[in-house]
């Protein structure tokens, strides 16, 4: 079954708002985000990374290293892509990447998914963010 919800949010309300939906997000192997540059993606996946056990100082952006990895307490390994540089599935392939994604005990966070989406199977979360209305605020469309 799928569900939709769309949120408003600042960033002084993240953390209540991950707390409320991080357990839809949990269930799925695989999540994509996106939206436009600064819009609140990488904020949003430091702060559920952090909720999942993974240490904070730790979580850093992959733009120019395309993927970083993170294991929490419980043995789980976070895959962190950002494919903003990836143009085609055949990039994203012939670097190796597409064993992460459904590695066992793995869960795959990918901003800028669009050039592999064949790859992603049809049970998976995605993250949708835009700007609002004041400077500070966001809004996040979560369909899992």
């Amino acid at each position: 079954m799928s569900a939709t919800f769309t949120l408003h949010y600042t960033y002084d309300e993240l953390g209540s708002i991950i707390q409320q939906y991080e357990s839809l997000l949990k269930q799925k192997q695989i999540i994509t985000f996106t939206g436009g540059l600064g819009a609140g993606k990488t904020t949003f996946i430091r702060h559920l990374l952090t909720h999942w056990g993974v240490e904070e100082a730790s979580i850093t952006s992959p733009t120019f290293t395309y993927v970083n990895v993170y294991t929490n307490k419980d043995g789980i390994t976070f895959y962190h892509f950002d494919l903003y540089r990836i143009q085609t599935l055949q990039e994203f392939t012939i670097a190796g990447f597409a064993e992460y994604l459904y590695a066992p005990s793995s869960v795959a966070l990918i901003e800028w998914p669009e050039p592999i989406m064949p790859l992603i199977k049809s049970s998976f979360a995605h993250c949708t963010f835009a700007y609002g209305n004041e400077e500070d605020q966001r809004i996040i469309t979560i369909t899992t």
